[in-house]
Parts: C-alpha cells; structure tokens; sequence
C-alpha cells in the first residue's frame, strides 16, 4: 500500500492521440492534513474513499489506502467535503511498459496538465516521451489536495 510516483508538467497535447482511456474525475477532500489527506472521489461511473499519509522527504512515496464506494455515497460525501474541489479529464497512455497518468483541470485549474507515473521502486527507470516536461516530485502545490485550496489560475506565475 506505499505508492511510489513521479510527477511531470505536460508540454504539448500530444498525448492525447496516444490515450488508450479517458475519464473525467470530481473529487474533494475531507481532510487536507499534512500528515494525512481524506478524498472522495467520483471516476466516471465509480466512488472511491481514498486516505493517503505524508510523502517522504522526496517526495515519491507515501502511504495510500482506497476502497471503492457507490457513486451515491460518493456523491453525499463531496457535499461533506473542504471548500475547493478538482474537475478534470484523466487520460492514459502507455509508453514502453508503464502507463502515465495525465490529468487535464478545468474549472479554476484551467490550463494545468500533470502527469504522473507510478513505479515499482524509487530508481526504476522508464522511457520519458517527448510531451514531458519539467518534473515536480514532491512539490507540493501540485498536489489535488493544496489545488483546491489554491488553484492554479491564482498562482503567480
């Protein structure tokens, strides 16, 4: 149950002709903690309840916990949630053998691309494709939980 990502800035949309799914994603957050996030979660049809604990120092593990809930639970708990909550557009991609994960906001995350991948050790290597740009492992404001506190239309850029 330790998740262990990497997270990139997307440069262009060329992924998106690569995308073998996509799903559009609602979620908010019951707890934002540092030490500990709540979200709840709606992936197209499905709810999911998922509790995730602080990173490590680098910011590429942590512990993560999910259980699939009914989409009406899900959607009574986003009721219940923190102010601020995330929209976006999932696609994936398979490049060599992982897959990225590529989140496209809407709403006041308008113009955000992230993607991440998950790995299987902290130095496992894998083929970066030319739509990645700058890695922000660890930075913190690119997390869901802090966009919805801060999203990225109100950042100094």
């Amino acid at each position: 149950m330790i998740e262990i990502e990497r997270k990139f800035l997307v440069i262009s949309e060329a992924f998106k002709p690569e995308a073998f799914n996509k799903t559009r994603i609602i979620q908010g957050f019951l707890n934002t903690d540092k030490e500990r996030t709540v979200r709840v979660r709606i992936k197209g049809e499905r709810g999911f309840l998922t509790v995730k604990g602080k990173s490590t120092n680098d910011g590429l593990s942590r512990f993560e916990w999910e259980k699939e809930i009914s989409k009406t639970d899900a959607e009574a708990l986003l009721k219940l949630c923190e102010k601020g909550s995330i929209d976006k557009l999932r696609y994936e991609v398979k490049v060599d053998k992982h897959i990225f994960e590529i989140d496209e906001f809407f709403g006041d995350n308008e113009g955000l691309i992230i993607a991440e991948v998950e790995l299987n050790c902290k130095d496992e290597e894998f083929k970066k494709p030319d739509w990645l740009g700058e890695e922000v492992t660890g930075q913190i404001k690119y997390y869901n939980s802090q966009l919805c506190k801060k999203p990225f239309q109100f950042w100094d850029k």
